[in-house]
């Protein structure tokens, strides 16, 4: 039986509490509200790749709760919109960016990414979703919105967990979508539909084993505070991620689902 387990809405109502931001640091090394499989090297390289400076426009799609978009808008001094699904998610964003008075720099709009959205034309340089695009139906209608709301010349990028390396059983694939909506892809898809969007490739790297090293640390951090937890997600919710955890890092550990980063550009 596939039993749904709740990963976001503790993640991001439990936000600020010291249990989680403890679990984050020791599974990422640096907090920044993370849910997804950035290790801090990568996260430390997406501005680089999306060439981004202080006079940048740039969309997240699929911001969670908004500690990176913040973060970047901190650190780079870019202009951030982030776009996400998940009401506790855009208000645990927003709140952050009032605390840190980054408001002007970094907004935040819930959205159904499945949709058109509520973002003009050509309105920025540059676009990534980090691990999100898995959980949207429609995967060239996306890639489409990222074409259509980039510059000439804008770079997008975006990572997909789920790509199909080898034998996968039905229990697995059970586990492993526990969370919610997912989409899992063949070799060579993600490229096909970016070319069809519009982008030109620029590469393609495999992140496969650092994303099980997260999934493995992220377990470990959750197991050792097995209590505290139980209190905070109950029981079921507790062993659902953690089954959940244990599944992501068997997987792409052997390589049966791989995870690979991608980079493409806007050239008309």
């Amino acid at each position: 039986m596939h039993i749904l387990v709740d990963l976001y809405n503790p993640a991001y109502g439990n936000y600020e509490l010291d249990l989680y931001r403890q679990i984050r640091i020791e599974t990422y090394g640096e907090d920044f509200g993370q849910t997804s499989w950035v290790t801090t090297e990568e996260s430390n390289e997406i501005p680089k790749l999306l060439k981004l400076t202080s006079d940048s426009a740039v969309l997240e799609v699929g911001c969670g709760s908004g500690g990176y978009a913040v973060h970047l808008a901190a650190s780079v001094g870019c202009r951030i919109q982030g776009l996400d699904i998940n009401p506790l998610g855009i208000k645990n964003a927003r709140n952050l960016a009032r605390e840190q008075k980054l408001e002007a720099l970094a907004q935040f709009e819930e959205c159904d990414l499945s949709t058109p959205w509520p973002v003009q034309d050509t309105q920025f340089d540059a676009v990534f979703a980090n691990d999100v695009l898995c959980h949207i139906p429609g995967r060239l209608h996306v890639l489409e919105e990222m074409f259509r709301v980039l510059r000439p010349g804008g770079r997008m990028l975006f990572s997909d967990a789920l790509l199909i390396g080898g034998m996968v059983s039905h229990e697995e694939i059970a586990t492993r979508s526990a969370i919610g909506y997912y989409v899992f892809s063949p070799p060579g898809e993600n490229e096909r539909l970016i070319a069809a969007a519009g982008f030109h490739l620029l590469s393609a790297s495999d992140t496969s084993q650092a994303a099980a090293g997260i999934a493995e640390r992220w377990h470990k951090a959750r197991s050792e505070r097995r209590e505290d937890l139980i209190q905070a997600e109950g029981e079921d919710g507790f062993a659902g991620l953690q089954r959940f955890l244990s599944c992501v890092q068997t997987l792409t550990s052997q390589r049966r689902l791989l995870r690979r980063v991608y980079l493409a550009e806007k050239n008309r």
